[in-house]
């Protein structure tokens, strides 16, 4: 009776273990629209490819072809890769996102492990736009514009707000950090209107809903909105529960605030 049980135990183990590799491996697109009442009407809407923390994994390229011709621009929102991922695996994962549109990244934590230096001179020679403490403007063909701020990582005192905000225009903002710890430094004065971020994979495993982060999702800070990704890679273990690796496909556009519609891509 305690062999039985105890291969019933293993057994149910392996078949747990199986289940959360295979939901580590899932390909996620979440289309939402989000409203500003303040978002510059004479762009009529701004659709923005996020993707975060894509650590050791290779972007699917059902994930491309899917978001090809439906975004402006793609950000990387940090953790691009992590220590022991060779340039030649970040370099094709760039060119894949490159086939959606012009690309802007942030600094993670761990992209800092091995030799950033060649990684920065990579980025640099692809044509990304890297958004350390800075900011880059967007003009429609009536002369409105919006900024797009990024700052460094929060680890050892790189990020900057400040630095970013005062290199941007005083329209509306968008502000992407690869931690989402960013929304504790946000004053009202700043007008930021949307931060994107990453870096708590949304717990990664999540036991009867507990993790030792929130899931991914949107918050409403003030006039902000706060979008916290569950990220397309994994730290640590390749395994997941409870928190599905997920890329974001966000439309604004001008209207009264309201809850983001929704819509589920598994590709």
């Amino acid at each position: 009776m305690v062999v039985y049980s105890l291969a019933a135990v293993l057994g149910a183990a392996v078949i747990l273990v199986f289940i959360m590799w295979r939901q580590a491996y899932q390909n996620r697109v979440l289309q939402q629209t989000l409203y500003f009442p303040d978002f510059p009407e004479s762009f009529g809407e701004m659709k923005i490819f996020f993707i975060s923390d894509i650590h050791r994994r290779t972007i699917a390229d059902r994930i491309i072809n899917f978001t090809i011709g439906k975004a402006d621009i793609v950000i990387i929102g940090g953790d691009l890769r992590e220590g022991g991922i060779s340039l030649k695996q970040v370099e094709e994962n760039i060119s894949k996102l490159k086939k959606i549109g012009p690309l802007y990244f942030v600094w993670g934590n761990n992209d800092y492990e091995g030799d950033y230096h060649a990684l920065d001179a990579m980025l640099l020679e692809k044509g990304v736009k890297i958004l350390d403490n800075t900011a880059v403007s967007f003009e429609s063909s009536e002369g409105d514009r919006l900024s797009l701020m990024g700052v460094d990582d929060m680890s050892d005192n790189r990020a900057k707000l400040t630095m970013a905000v005062e290199d941007s225009e005083q329209v509306f903002r968008i502000l992407v950090s690869h931690n989402p710890e960013i929304r504790h430094y946000l004053k009202e004065e700043q007008s930021i209107k949307l931060v994107l971020a990453g870096h708590t994979h949304g717990g990664q495993i999540r036991i009867f809903g507990y993790g030792p982060y929130k899931a991914g999702g949107i918050e409403k800070q003030g006039d902000t909105l706060l979008l916290t990704s569950n990220g397309y890679g994994t730290s640590g273990v390749p395994l997941r529960l409870g928190a599905k690796p997920e890329t974001h496909l966000l439309i604004l556009k001008k209207g009264d605030s309201r809850p983001p519609n929704l819509k589920v891509h598994t590709l």
